[in-house]
């Protein structure tokens, strides 16, 4: 019987982690899976559905501007309706946008889809780290926060072998025309394409699936619970995962915990307002406390110190580069499924040296591993900007001869033999890559074509294509006298302007291994660093009383400046190359350094309740002294 029981918290305790990782597997597809299928969506909507460079770049970033707002809300949901069922909501999202996206026949349910994605991830990555650091024990809490990310790396490798999946069956159905006409060849290329895009999110179903009927059977996080004055449901929460003597104690912590706020709160109150100068503190068990002000004095340190570390990780680019290292690496000069495999080992190494930071953090410590981490993203940022800087360098200016071209304010061209010859391209079978980026008016956009692309489709710069209807919300502004957005009216009579055409060879493989290489130190530091160290910045540092609303508002800055560098990412490696984004990211990953440095304390082993009194002055009983 004894065993039986000893038993039940273990089997509880690991469906608890399970069901949580998934919530990391999910936020990992949501950031990972638009890298495999971007190549391919460029290649078919912006034929058949005229998408813009820009409208790509909000595609990818939709997901990182769902999350922002959901972050919004997020904390506010949680203390609302529980965590447990906040849980739940994501999964449901998550769900409900697969088949919006795989099904869709335009831009616009494209973009809502991930958008709804982004919705569920922004849920998760406040709520799962939110449960996870209220339901562990204090020796558990690093190692469950680092299976979460542990997990999310495991969803990036899932994405990226969907992705490589899909890309070899691309290149099995193009090797397969080669005896068709160039018409019926670049048709079946097409086809191969959209089908593969589809099926790469098709194949997300699943998980979503599985994280949404497990948060059902989940307990409610005992904390919550017990700020609610349910103190028999947070004890049978506790029991659930714990021994009874455990569980005893944690709960009188947490009781303790609440009450020293309640009567602090009330004090505070009662010097102000006669009229709650006389309400008891603490009374019964419903542990009543009035809201706090999030920048009081006892919280604005740990609050800030939080959303600083949340913002830094993601100015580091980890989301973008994870999003479009397809991309990147095509671009360094590794072709085709070569790019899909090299993303593939990326994602894996980030899971495995993932693993190693599960194993470090509650040894090592979290302010180490931030140090050792961020250091990294800084000799590998530093490493890939001169790299592409070494080859962008040897590119060539080709907008007179391109502007030449243009007739009827457009230009269509295909970068074939007499093409390149036209544009002055070296003699020789090297393949040659053209980067035009061209604007109609205040709307800009960016295209680039390889000589050596299979299909071979024309580059066709036009005002269908590259200005975009005026939006509700455009017109809304304009008619306040505010214009943070282009009006189309402005467009409708102004030329084609080629304001930047770069022709070069495509760099080497050699090169694109290279760039790989640093492209795996970035991996690897960020997974053993803020990867892992981040979700629990975000979850111990805020105060109990804080801590949903807090998080969401953390969140909330990082996934604002995770949107913004997907937003700009392709207009501005298009203008500006991508060595200047790297270099960017060292800066940023640099100043990361710093701050990991100087201001982080260290919270390993601590509880929650230990950490909150570091920051507000207040005594706090370790679980292990008696009560």
């Amino acid at each position: 019987m004894q065993a039986t029981l000893s038993a039940a918290p273990v089997r509880a305790m690991r469906f608890l982690l399970f069901i949580a990782g998934m919530g990391g597997l999910l936020y990992g597809i949501d950031v990972g899976i638009i890298a495999g299928a971007l190549p391919y969506l460029e290649s078919t909507a912006s034929v058949a559905w005229k998408l813009s460079a820009q409208q790509l770049s909000y595609i990818v970033a939709a997901v990182l501007l769902g999350s922002v707002l959901s972050s919004l809300f997020a904390g506010a949901l949680a203390d609302w309706i529980g965590r447990r069922w906040a849980m739940v909501l994501s999964g449901v999202l998550f769900t409900a946008s697969i088949p919006l996206i795989a099904l869709a026949d335009g831009y616009t349910p494209l973009l809502l889809g991930r958008l709804l994605q982004g919705i569920s991830g922004g849920l998760i990555g406040v709520v799962v780290p939110l449960y996870l650091a209220e339901c562990l024990h204090a020796r558990q809490r690093g190692r469950g926060a680092a299976l979460f990310q542990l997990l999310l790396t495991i969803g990036l490798v899932a994405a990226a072998l969907i992705g490589l999946f899909q890309a070899q069956s691309v290149e099995t159905a193009t090797a397969a025309t080669k005896s068709l006409t160039e018409t019926a060849r670049a048709a079946a290329v097409f086809a191969a394409k959209d089908h593969a895009w589809r099926s790469i999110f098709w194949m997300c179903l699943a998980p979503g699936l599985i994280f949404t009927i497990g948060s059902l059977l989940l307990a409610e996080s005992p904390r919550w619970l017990a700020r609610r004055g349910r103190i028999e449901a947070a004890r049978a929460a506790l029991l659930r995962t714990r021994p009874a003597a455990e569980a005893e104690a944690e709960l009188r912590e947490i009781e303790q915990a609440l009450s020293f706020t309640s009567r602090q709160n009330h004090g505070n109150i009662g010097s102000s307002s006669s009229s709650n100068s006389d309400r008891p503190a603490g009374s019964g068990t419903k542990l009543e406390v009035p809201a706090d002000r999030l920048l009081s004095r006892r919280y604005v340190l740990p609050f800030l110190l939080a959303c600083l570390i949340l913002a830094l990780t993601q100015a580091t680019g980890i989301n973008s580069v994870l999003a479009y290292i397809v991309n990147i690496l095509n671009q360094a000069g590794l072709p085709g499924a070569t790019a899909n495999t090299a993303d593939v080992v990326l994602k894996v190494l980030n899971a495995a040296m993932t693993v190693v930071a599960v194993i470090l953090v509650d040894r090592k410590g979290r302010k180490f591993l931030l140090m050792l981490g961020s250091g990294g993203i800084v000799l590998a940022m530093l490493a890939a900007g001169l790299l592409f800087r070494s080859v962008e360098g040897e590119q060539r200016d080709v907008s007179a001869q391109l502007q030449a071209r243009v007739q009827t304010d457009g230009l269509e061209l295909r970068l074939d033999t007499a093409t390149l010859q036209s544009l002055a391209a070296p003699p020789g079978d090297a393949p040659q890559q053209l980067s035009v980026a061209y604007s109609y008016g205040p709307f800009t956009n960016v295209q680039t074509r390889r000589s050596d692309d299979a299909a071979l489709p024309p580059m066709r710069l036009t005002r269908e294509d590259t200005v975009q209807t005026d939006s509700v919300i455009g017109v809304f502004f304009r008619r306040l006298h505010l214009n943070p957005f282009a009006d189309p009216a402005q467009a409708q009579t102004a030329p084609l302007h080629i304001e930047q055409a770069r022709l070069a060879a495509v760099p080497s493989s050699a090169h694109g291994w290279q760039v790989a290489m640093a492209m795996c130190l970035f991996v690897a530091s960020f997974a053993v660093g803020p990867g892992v160290c981040v979700w629990l910045a975000l979850s111990e540092l805020m105060p109990t009383r804080i801590r949903s609303n807090g998080m969401s508002i953390a969140l909330l800055i990082n996934q604002f400046v995770s949107t913004v560098i997907a937003a700009v990412f392709l207009p501005t490696v298009g203008q500006y190359g991508y060595a200047t984004l790297f270099f960017y990211s060292a800066g940023c990953a640099l100043l990361y350094f710093l701050t990991a440095a100087f201001l982080l304390p260290e919270t390993k082993g601590k509880t929650l309740e230990e950490i909150e009194a570091r920051f507000v002055g207040k005594p706090a009983v370790p679980l292990s002294a008696p009560v």
